[in-house]
């Protein structure tokens, strides 16, 4: 007899099982002398981890700016929850809703404080920068993974998060 074996990306194996959710910040402003960011937050009651699996930024201005990439980080500003938030997988009734937040905040003063500013990324102008991580980054309950948008002097800039995370219970 002979034993099929099938290879698959992490991403469709989680999305099988419910458990891969996609979801973006609506278009955010920043400049002059403000910023934007859009993050995963992991509530400490949730009782799941959070594997960030894919991140896109895009610049849908003329002007480059910077994305910081941060951990576990306070940010400034009143923040949203996004509504643009939805599992992969919408083969199961009913639909699974993820535990972690999609959330964002625009034209905000200040920078985050606190957590770790883990890399940085240049955004051209007229972009999109997409980044897999393949779920190396594991948010527990209590953490986050997020993106600080660093506004310029005397621009206005829009530009656009959007995540791939799953979710399992920890």
């Amino acid at each position: 007899m002979v034993e099929e074996v099938v290879n698959i990306p992490v991403s469709l194996f989680e999305s099988s099982k419910g458990r891969y959710f996609v979801g973006q910040s609506e278009l955010l402003s920043f400049g002059n002398g403000k910023n934007a960011w859009s993050g995963l937050f992991n509530p400490c009651n949730s009782h799941v981890n959070l594997y960030v699996n894919v991140f896109t930024i895009t610049n849908t201005s003329g002007t480059d700016f910077i994305a910081e990439i941060w951990l576990n980080s306070k940010f400034p500003g009143p923040e949203t929850v996004s509504d643009m938030v939805t599992p992969a997988n919408k083969a199961i009734c009913p639909n699974p809703k993820p535990k972690v937040e999609l959330i964002f905040a625009e034209r905000v003063r200040g920078f985050p404080s606190r957590g770790v500013n883990a890399f940085d990324r240049m955004i051209p102008a007229k972009t999109t920068v997409a980044q897999e991580e393949d779920g190396k980054f594991i948010i527990p309950p209590g953490e986050s993974f997020a993106i600080f948008l660093v506004g310029q002097e005397d621009v206005n800039i829009q530009g656009r998060v959007a995540f791939g995370w799953w979710e399992e219970r920890c």
